[in-house]
Order: C-alpha cells, then sequence, then structure tokens
C-alpha cells in the first residue's frame, strides 16, 4: 500500500464529508426551522462496502 497516496485519498474523502454534512445539517435546520435555544440530536455512520467496517458517532449540535 502506498501510504502517502492512501492519506490523500482519505483527507479528500473526509473533507468532502465534512463540508457536504455541514451543508445538509444547515439545511435541515433552516428548512425545518428549528428553534434556537435547543439541540439537534446527530449520528454519523460510516459503513464500507468492501470491508468489515460500521462506526458511529452520536452528537448533539446546539441551535445557539
Amino acid at each position: 500500500m502506498d501510504s502517502e497516496k492512501f492519506n490523500m485519498s482519505l483527507r479528500k474523502f473526509l473533507k468532502q464529508v465534512g463540508v457536504t454534512s455541514q451543508q445538509a445539517i444547515e439545511a435541515a435546520v433552516r428548512e425545518q426551522n428549528l428553534p434556537a435555544g435547543g439541540t439537534l440530536k446527530v449520528r454519523m455512520v460510516l459503513t464500507a462496502d468492501n470491508a468489515d467496517l460500521k462506526h458511529m458517532v452520536d452528537g448533539e449540535i446546539e441551535l445557539g
């Protein structure tokens, strides 16, 4: 395995996940008029088709 190529590809994927996830969350909050001062409970699930991978991250986002 080429570690440098792997790391670059992984970072590119994670950047895409971060940017698109932020956009999706912002759109959901805006479109559903969620109340300020509340929290949004979120879960990110990562899976891979060709590997035994299932990783979940739960969290809360404060809505200001």
